[in-house]
């Protein structure tokens, strides 16, 4: 709107509430803690006026700790500083997060710390890794101090459900052996797992006991779930039948059933927004014909053109889901350079212990000169967003084996954590209790500007 020589009084938002997260703080682990949110740069707590069971469920399941014992009151794990930024908190209990719930609006109170409010939870025991997301990979249980894999003897689709369902990942598309996604360490936790898809978490269903088993590694299961919402861009495309998780046939997920893509215009352009999207890095190549082997099933997509910046495939240009005059002979595929950096043990997987992949391996990063610019290009490289912290000192534990970096030194620009000037990999003087971190905003941007009544901040902007 054209306006001239008046003075306009606009109510906006620089920061959505959507962009505030959640974490626990002073527990005994990152499960249980004094419940804190994030805004405008800073960390600020929760007062307990009507905190109950229900709000700690909804935090539990947003930072995927498994479910809620307590919700402590009057600073049960210390008191806090500065804001006090949600009071009077009513969770319905079905909320996605926290800042769904009612309240009194952010900063609204009538607290002191000695009332700010905790959680206590039952700390999940199931997790995936090495796949390319977390609803994706080698499905791993915590037993006796340890992580552990499962066997993929008897494991099926009934089994992936139940899994996918403990950890809030919507409904599982595939159950996977033969150590899909690579083969684990150490012991092998469960085997002969016989679940009836209606257990609430893996542990539950029958199996022939922990420790139990006549496997290798080689046997390990894996699972790939839909996704935590029906809208999520996760899982919704794969590479398969290709040398790795970051190669192969393209396919995409729809109407409940996995079909591939058309080569008809598939160029490296499109290959570059698969690869992003799976974490897999930069696209080299994006070959037709049915390099890696003929699909079966549907054909989805044709005629697709994409920008190179889209988040997900299913957002370029095409001619529609299922229009097509195509065979599988020319079915498309997409050759990544391969995920080289990921953050693990953290609450999701934009927070965690930094980790660079080199000669077949993963290794740790040492925090000396650990700083916010470096933890920027890592957040940028993952897909989300900007940086917000670079913890020190193993924030998000201890990691086990190589540690490859150290002296890292960023500008902040560069595309790649491995493009940073450093010590040279694998040349460093630290222990893994030096092991450095990162907590990004979750991919989600804070330059959105609405228009809203209820915002959090006010502007005058004068138009001349």
């Amino acid at each position: 709107v054209s306006v001239a020589n008046q003075v306009i009084i606009c109510i906006c938002t620089t920061k959505s509430r959507s962009d505030l997260t959640v974490r626990l703080v002073d527990g005994p682990n990152r499960c249980s803690g004094r419940v804190e949110v994030y805004q405008d740069g800073s960390w600020g707590t929760v007062c307990d006026d009507n905190w109950a069971l229900l709000d700690a469920q909804v935090v539990c399941r947003e930072l995927s700790c498994g479910p809620a014992t307590e919700a402590p009151h009057q600073a049960h794990f210390g008191e806090g500083s500065g804001s006090i930024l949600l009071d009077d908190v009513a969770c319905m209990g079905s909320e996605g997060s926290l800042l769904e719930c009612s309240s009194g609006g952010i900063g609204n109170h009538d607290c002191g710390h000695d009332e700010d409010a905790s959680v206590t939870y039952g700390i999940s025991r199931v997790r995936l890794v090495n796949g390319p997301n977390n609803c994706s990979g080698r499905v791993e249980v915590f037993d006796s101090g340890q992580w552990g894999t499962v066997c993929d003897d008897d494991w099926d689709q009934r089994d992936a459900q139940v899994m996918c369902r403990e950890l809030g990942c919507g409904e599982a598309l595939e159950a996977f052996g033969s150590a899909r996604f690579g083969k684990g360490s150490g012991s092998i936790s469960l085997d002969d797992l016989a679940c009836s898809g209606s257990e609430v978490s893996l542990l539950q269903c029958p199996h022939s006991g922990l420790g139990n088993h006549d496997c290798g590694h080689h046997e390990d299961a894996g699972v790939t779930c839909a996704g935590p919402t029906e809208n999520s861009s996760i899982s919704r495309v794969r590479l398969v039948n290709g040398p790795n998780n970051c190669s192969g046939r393209v396919e995409v997920f729809h109407s409940g059933q996995w079909g591939t893509v058309c080569d008809d215009d598939w160029d490296l352009l499109d290959a570059k927004v698969v690869c992003r999207a799976l974490g897999c890095g930069v696209a080299l190549e994006a070959p037709d014909q049915a390099h890696f082997g003929q699909g079966r099933g549907e054909i989805w997509l044709k005629d697709v053109q994409c920008s190179g910046n889209e988040g997900s495939l299913l957002g370029c240009s095409s001619d529609g889901l299922g229009s097509h005059n195509c065979g599988h002979s020319e079915d498309a595929a997409a050759i990544c350079e391969g995920q080289s950096v990921r953050l693990v043990d953290g609450p999701n997987r934009c927070s965690g212990r930094v980790e660079v992949y080199q000669d077949g391996s993963w290794g740790t990063v040492c925090d000396d000169n650990w700083a916010v610019l470096d933890a920027q290009v890592v957040c940028r490289e993952l897909s989300c967003g900007p940086a917000t912290e670079a913890p020190h000192q193993a924030h998000f534990g201890e990691g086990s084996g190589s540690i490859l970096l150290d002296d890292v030194a960023c500008m902040g620009s560069e595309g790649s954590l491995l493009e940073c000037s450093s010590g040279g990999i694998g040349n460093h003087d630290c222990g893994h209790d030096e092991d450095a971190s990162v907590t990004c905003m979750m991919g989600k941007s804070q330059s959105t500007i609405t228009v809203d009544k209820n915002s959090l901040c006010s502007e005058e902007l004068r138009i001349i």
